[in-house]
């Protein structure tokens, strides 16, 4: 059997792993192409294009590629009908992957979106672009699941991925060990992202905030995963700025979740991160920064209140969010300070991210398994 899998990111690459390995366990002569991150390699894909291909982020930044994306999706295109898989995948990226899912679904070949777009928060009407495109739609969070049944849409909630491999109750000590750092002492994780984009923007305030905190409690230590080996030297110049400062931060080529598990309180770029830090029941201050068109364009088409997935998931403020000009290094610092500095918010702020966790919990990749099986053609 063969089954096309297109991951758009880092995040997707994450996601479809085990359920390329749950795929694997069943079918195990299975073929599974098309564009595949190095965990989805590792699982068994076939990497015909590398999902750094598509790693693009921010309206105005993607406009700048296009032409390139356009042309790289009808050559996946032509060659995915060529190969007249039994199903394809698309995860998540849903501008690269629906309008790709609709020809190949036209043509014959049975489709399924794994992560529903954010239908509740940016552009309701894109539901109706999922009913042509998909056979099924995989989803992550148990809310959506009511939507899809109301629009008469296949879907199958599978539960978040996340939920099943970052553990109920972490060891904090264990971490900090895998990690080379101290045991003791009060330490702060900093995820600017995991593109050269998002951390051009957000994470010059990271830093300056680090530097700021470490002014007023010297006994602090901050630990930054470097998502790609090129932002290394990226913020390394960045952190030359703030002087003997930077030898209290500590760059980690990737490995963000022992950064996470090992931190007590983070710093975190909007995006998947905010659902990874708060799963680890850790309190955080969520910021984001983007060129100001890209801004402007997602605050006209916004639905929701927030942007971080624990305060959506939540319905209500449970973390700060500090967006574009409010995403200052002082702002942030005493934001994250005055958290950390309340001890019974922070308590109940574990006991609403172990309630999460435990709504998020499923056997995600056996699940979503079985689904594309059963929507895959024999």
């Amino acid at each position: 059997m063969r089954i096309g899998f297109v991951a758009g990111e880092a995040s997707g690459d994450l996601l479809a792993a085990p359920v390329i390995a749950a795929l694997r366990q069943r079918q195990l002569d299975a073929d599974f192409p098309g564009i595949a991150g190095d965990r989805m390699i590792a699982a068994g894909a076939t990497a015909w294009w590398h999902v750094r291909e598509l790693s693009v982020r921010g309206y105005a930044e993607v406009l700048r590629e296009l032409p390139r994306l356009v042309r790289l999706r009808h050559d996946l295109r032509a060659r995915l009908q060529a190969a007249q898989p039994a199903a394809v995948v698309g995860v998540d990226s849903p501008d690269f992957n629906l309008r790709l899912e609709m020809q190949l679904r036209a043509a014959g070949i049975p489709t399924v979106h794994y992560v529903s777009p954010s239908i509740w928060a940016w552009r309701p009407k894109r539901i109706e672009k999922i009913r042509r495109a998909a056979d099924r739609v995989l989803l992550v969070f148990p809310f959506e699941q009511k939507i899809y049944d109301d629009a008469g849409i296949a879907a199958t909630y599978v539960g978040h991925p996340l939920a099943g491999s970052i553990p109920r109750q972490g060891d904090r000590a264990a971490a900090r060990q895998r990690l080379g750092l101290a045991v003791d002492g009060p330490l702060i994780a900093l995820l600017p992202g995991s593109r050269r984009a998002e951390v051009q923007h957000i994470g010059p305030p990271f830093v300056e905030a680090a530097a700021r905190m470490l002014r007023q409690r010297p006994g602090l230590r901050f630990v930054l995963p470097l998502a790609a080996p090129g932002l290394r030297e990226w913020l390394a110049s960045a952190l030359a700025l703030i002087g003997a400062a930077a030898d209290r931060i500590v760059l980690v080529d990737g490995r963000s979740h022992d950064c996470l598990e090992a931190a007590d309180g983070v710093l975190v770029a909007s995006g998947t991160a905010t659902l990874e830090t708060a799963l680890y029941g850790k309190p955080m201050v969520i910021a984001y920064r983007m060129p100001a068109a890209s801004y402007w364009l997602m605050r006209r088409m916004g639905e929701v209140r927030f942007v971080g997935l624990p305060n959506i998931l939540a319905g209500e403020a449970l973390v700060p969010e500090l967006l574009q000009d409010a995403a200052t290094g002082p702002q942030l610092a005493d934001t994250l300070l005055a958290l950390l500095d309340d001890r019974a918010r922070c308590q109940r702020l574990r006991e609403r991210f172990a309630a999460m966790h435990d709504a998020l919990f499923r056997d995600t990749p056996n699940l979503a398994a079985e689904a594309i099986l059963a929507t895959a053609k024999r």
